[in-house]
């Protein structure tokens, strides 16, 4: 309970100027409601009872009546409608606040951060854990404001008779222990459907996001069956929540209709003493009646706090997270080729060191290849230089500056990433390429042809404006890798990396695109992680990593002379295929010679 008022109170004290509107409304509805049932109490007693009584009633006591019960049910309108209206602003403007901050987060937080924490479970926290968290806002300004008819109906109950007051009072304390019951109950499973709903949501993503894999395999039914169960799991925790709600609402809707009996009851004896008139007792069972609602409507809260208070806890778990990265204000220069040094630069996952000590620099203007064994390290290094990760050790600098000095923002205006798995939004061709930046179609047309991308993209149907589909569905492996690269160099970045960029592309093409990146008007420093000889023959220089260690640098040729490791790794694909086309020789040899 104490947690839940705590969030509530956030939400309170951020919107104090519309959650004051709901509650004014709130009360003004309130009043009026027990306005109405003095109004009610006053026709029974100046216009029914003389009507049996007397036969006749006056045209001034009958419209007095009627235009009491009206104007309090107008008010009551007015209060209905702003209440409902406000509390929704309160509650929708606080949700958004939650999924812009933990969007924020998200952001700022480090790719080793997210590394730790699946997608579905980060797409809960900002859709459905923010919704849980703010929503006891839509019921809060009405029981807020309804304890003004609370208070107001008990004062006009003491008033007109403290008896029956008293008689109907006795619910109180049986609500309290009710929700202390309800609360206890409910808070472990509420919990626990909301995990559940992460998981579900995370198995959902993990199947969509690898719909080729799941198809090519025939992991449908088993996909199927992995959803079903931790549906079928979240379905039961559902049900259970329902079940003690379903049980806690009935004896909460019970509770104030006993009240009435009791009232009624007593006040019949009371009645048939003297000690009240008809008039008296019909205000007060009706005010007793009205008690029942915004008893309701505090249970409507008090119902919604254990899923706010686990939805709360789940948002802060992500806002609280540590290891963001921190920024300077250094700004890099915005011209000419970035001169890259990497000083004796560690790296870990966990306990497991993958980069050890590594030095290397890169002169404005040259052209470096990465060049290593899988599992090496070089794409760990690749998101050091671009500062998607921090060193453990050691320093990355680019122009002599450290890139934890630089100001937010700052490295990204200097340096581009191409990454070894492409991505392309559903969207055309030109928003995938100039992807937010303001470029002029001559600019996106030159950045294609650099990446040796204008061709087929002339061929499509509209050109920069044909849609390229969810991932770049409609285009093929290649051709996405150079729509990635174009977007890239319309930026016209000052270090420019490609960690196996070229993969998908053709030996031919990649070349041209090197000797393109190399020859530009804007040239930049190039570091790129290959594996074709072809590509590393470009590179001005060749840095060979093995286990995490630089273990030599030099040109190509060089390396190939004194480097093992590194000719065995570079003339692997060509000794394979000088084997193959020994050993068919042979086999045709001996066919001749049979």
């Amino acid at each position: 309970m104490r947690q839940g008022l705590r969030v509530l109170g956030v939400a309170i004290r951020t919107e104090k100027a519309v959650f004051a509107a709901a509650v004014l409304l709130s009360a003004l509805y309130g009043g009026m409601t027990v306005a109405s049932a003095w109004a009610l109490g006053w026709a029974t007693q100046n216009v029914v009872l003389p009507a049996f009584d007397q036969g006749d009633i006056t045209a001034g006591a009958l419209w007095t009546g009627v235009l009491l019960i009206i104007g309090a049910a107008l008010l009551k309108a007015v209060g209905v409608a702003g209440r409902r209206i406000f509390a929704g602003v309160i509650q929708y403007r606080m949700q958004a606040r939650s999924r812009r901050d933990v969007t924020k987060q998200y952001l700022r937080l480090p790719l080793s951060w997210h590394h730790q924490h699946p997608t579905g479970q980060l797409l809960s926290n900002a859709s459905a854990d923010a919704e849980a968290a703010w929503a006891p806002l839509a019921p809060l300004p009405m029981a807020v404001g309804v304890i003004v008819m609370l208070f107001t109906a008990a004062i006009g109950m003491l008033i007109t008779d403290p008896v029956l007051a008293l008689v109907g009072f006795l619910i109180f304390p049986a609500i309290a222990v009710l929700n202390l019951v309800y609360q206890r109950k409910l808070s472990p499973l509420a919990t626990r459907a909301q995990q559940l709903r992460a998981e579900v949501s995370e198995i959902a993503h993990e199947s969509f996001d690898g719909a080729l894999v799941v198809k090519t395999l025939g992991r449908e039914a088993m996909e199927t069956e992995r959803f079903q169960r931790r549906a079928h799991e979240l379905r039961d925790a559902n049900i259970a929540v329902g079940r003690v709600r379903g049980l806690f609402d009935p004896m909460l809707e019970a509770l104030p209709t006993l009240g009435v009996l009791a009232v009624l009851a007593v006040g019949a004896l009371r009645l048939s003493t003297g000690s009240i008139d008809a008039g008296e007792l019909v205000q007060v069972a009706y005010l007793f009646t009205l008690l029942a609602f915004p008893i309701r409507a505090l249970g409507w809260v008090l119902a919604e706090l254990p899923r706010s208070v686990v939805g709360w806890q789940r948002v802060q778990a992500v806002l609280d997270a540590t290891g963001s990265m921190e920024y300077g204000a250094k700004k890099l220069s915005d011209s000419g080729p970035a001169e890259l040094e990497v000083s004796e630069v560690s790296y870990a996952y966990g306990e497991a060191e993958v980069l050890h000590e590594v030095t290397f620099d890169v002169r404005p203007g040259r052209t470096v290849a990465l060049v290593g064994p899988t599992g090496s390290g070089k794409s760990t290094l690749v998101q050091l230089l671009a500062r998607l990760v921090d060193p453990s050790r050691g320093r990355v600098l680019i122009d002599g500056a450290d890139v934890r000095d630089l100001a937010y923002g700052n490295l990204a205006e200097s340096v581009a990433l191409v990454p070894q798995q492409t991505f392309l939004f559903d969207d055309t061709v030109r928003g995938n390429v100039a992807l937010g930046l303001t470029a002029d179609d001559e600019e996106v047309w030159a950045a294609l042809r650099l990446a040796q991308a204008d061709g087929f993209v002339d061929r499509l149907g509209a050109g920069l404006d044909t849609r390229v589909g969810e991932r770049g569905a409609s285009l093929s492996g290649g051709q996405r890798q150079r729509l990635a690269l174009a977007r890239a160099v319309v930026r016209r970045p000052r270090l420019l990396i490609l960690d196996d960029a070229t993969s998908s592309v053709d030996p031919q093409v990649e070349a041209k695109i090197l000797y393109g990146l190399r020859d530009a008007a804007e040239a930049s420093s190039v570091v790129v992680v290959a594996y074709r000889m072809a590509t590393i023959a470009l590179a001005d220089e060749v840095v060979y990593l093995d286990k995490g260690r630089i273990v030599d640098r030099g040109t190509h040729e060089e390396l190939l002379g004194r480097c093992l490791g590194y000719r065995n790794l570079v003339t692997a694909y060509e000794r394979e295929e000088a084997e193959r086309a020994a050993i068919e020789t042979e086999e045709e040899e001996e066919e001749v010679s049979a």
